[in-house]
């Protein structure tokens, strides 16, 4: 699996646990249909940004301006809690290909002015 797919499948994983009461391991079954053999990536993506969720939504309420993080939609605070876990904790990807792959994820999933709320909100980390 490309880092780009495993992004979008933990994309839409996440977005399913922040709705449901999943485990992480029955939703990356229910997206994947898999039980036995995932990409690494994915499931790191997956496990690590649904395990640090606490610690990256304090991060995130620092960085935002005039909204509350639960207000958000889900589409948006999703690609920003799997973005910021890459920014803190997977330190092997560049930041800029971490905010390129945020961008075109809230393109994909979300609507036209999404890709530039992550964008302004990503930024902060990078700055």
């Amino acid at each position: 699996m490309k880092r780009h797919e495993a992004r979008e499948k933990a994309m839409q994983t996440l977005f399913q646990l922040d709705s449901t009461e999943m485990t992480p391991e029955e939703a990356m079954e229910h997206i994947t249909g898999e039980d036995d053999v995932r990409d690494p990536f994915y499931e790191s993506l997956v496990v690590g940004t649904y395990g640090k969720r606490e610690e990256i939504d304090g991060s995130l309420k620092s960085k935002l301006e005039n909204w509350k993080l639960e207000r958000l939609p889900k589409v948006e605070r999703t690609v920003l809690r799997m973005a910021v876990y890459e920014l803190l904790h997977a330190k092997e990807t560049p930041s800029k290909v971490v905010l390129n792959e945020a961008i075109e994820l809230s393109k994909t999933f979300g609507d036209e002015k999404s890709s530039r709320f992550v964008n302004g909100v990503l930024s902060k980390y990078t700055d």
